[in-house]
Parts: structure tokens; C-alpha cells; sequence
């Protein structure tokens, strides 16, 4: 079933507990956690200190998207931090395949990122030891940004790939988000979407949560029917 991913990036950070209660409290079961060091990305975010202030508040799975330049230096400091899944960019690790074996080592689900305009074609043969690939919909390294409508075009391509090779990575998303596009991404094939300022942003996280889940679960079953 899909699964909708709050971003705390755009959490209120003075009232981060209760923010993570407010979008449990909305059905979710894993949080999205976006760590920029403004040199990867031009922009910096947050570390090691809130991925553990995080664990703490919330028994949710952590998933820690490492938007840095060398990641490899602090996989065991995140994954002691707290994080269930570590992703990284395919741009910034010349030594994937190794990369995404260390993650699983250390216990934590391996994921591998992808910027808008990196074509699959580079990850192709690290498929097999990815738990989750993770497609950006907008170029990273700020959040409220508007939806790329092509990513679509990569997510279908993915999927097939999925298909074809006979595996069962998770198809992850991030970026411009919201109640309006739910539904078709679902149906290209996605089954994790990452929503930040669509949640936070709103009047009331809790129910926009539920619905961009409601969304999600009934676009998920007409693929089924």
C-alpha cells in the first residue's frame, strides 16, 4: 500500500515533538529526513543532533536522506543516530555499489538517490542492492519547490525495470507533493511519497496526512482492480 512520508525539513522546529505527533496522529508510519551540508545542495539543514532528538520523540521509521558530498564518513553516525533507512545520491558516491553494501552492513535499509536529470541508466546495476531508489521531483536543496512533471516519465521506466529484473525495491519520490498530484503518481508506479510544505504548510498536518493517504490507498487499488 502506498505510503505517505512527512518531511520534517519544513516542520516547526520549536514544536518539532509535536509536529511528529500531529502527522502520526495522521497514519504515518515512517518520517523523511532531508540532511544538506550547503555543498552537495546550496543549502544547510540539520544533522546528527535532530535525527537523534527524532528517535527519541517517535517510534516512526527514520528516513534519512543524505544530501551531503561525502557520505561515506558519517553512515555509522546516522545509523547510531537512529535511522531505519540511509539514501544517498548516486551523484556524490563514486563507489556506490560499496556505499549501499556498508549501509546494509550497519543494519539500515540501503537506498539510492536520484537528481531530476540523472538518467536510471546509472544505477542499473546496483538495482539488486538497493532497498529503495528514491526519484527527486524537484532539484534538491529546498523545499516548497514546484513538481518536475518528466520524473513521472522516469518513475514508469522504473517500475518496468522492476518488472523485468524481477525485484522488489521500494519506488520512493520527493518533492512538490501534494493532495493535487497524489493520485497520478501513485499511478506511475510510486509507493513512498515524501510531502513536506503540503503537510506542514496546511492548517491542520493530521488530516492532510490522512487524506493525501486516502488518496494514495485508492489510487493504489484501482492498480489492483
Amino acid at each position: 500500500m502506498p505510503q505517505i512520508l512527512p518531511s520534517l525539513l519544513a516542520a516547526d522546529f520549536g514544536h518539532l515533538a509535536d509536529q511528529i505527533a500531529q502527522v502520526e496522529a495522521g497514519g504515518a508510519t515512517i518520517l523523511h529526513l532531508d540532511v544538506m551540508d550547503g555543498h552537495f545542495v546550496p543549502n544547510l539543514s540539520f544533522g546528527l543532533p535532530v535525527i537523534s532528538a527524532v528517535r527519541k520523540a517517535s517510534r516512526s521509521l527514520l528516513d534519512v536522506h543524505l544530501m551531503i558530498t561525502d557520505p561515506d564518513r558519517y553512515l555509522g553516525a546516522f545509523r547510531d543516530a537512529g535511522a531505519d533507512h540511509i539514501l544517498v545520491h548516486q551523484e556524490a558516491c563514486p563507489h556506490l555499489d560499496r556505499t549501499l553494501n556498508e549501509i546494509r552492513r550497519l543494519g539500515a535499509k540501503p537506498g539510492v538517490v536520484l537528481n531530476p536529470a540523472t538518467p536510471l541508466g546509472t544505477i542499473e546495476h546496483v538495482l539488486e542492492v538497493a532497498d529503495i531508489v528514491l526519484l527527486m521531483s524537484v532539484n534538491p536543496g529546498f523545499g516548497g519547490q514546484q513538481f518536475i512533471p518528466y520524473v513521472l516519465d522516469k518513475v514508469k521506466s522504473l517500475k518496468q525495470v522492476r518488472v523485468n529484473k524481477g525485484l522488489d525495491f521500494t519506488i520512493e519520490i520527493d518533492g512538490g507533493i501534494s493532495t493535487g498530484n497524489v493520485a497520478s503518481v501513485v499511478q506511475a508506479g510510486v509507493d513512498w511519497l515524501v510531502a513536506g510544505s503540503s503537510v506542514f504548510g496546511s492548517a491542520d498536518p493530521t488530516a492532510t496526512v490522512r487524506k493525501m493517504q486516502q488518496l494514495a490507498a485508492q489510487s493504489g487499488d484501482q492498480l489492483l482492480a
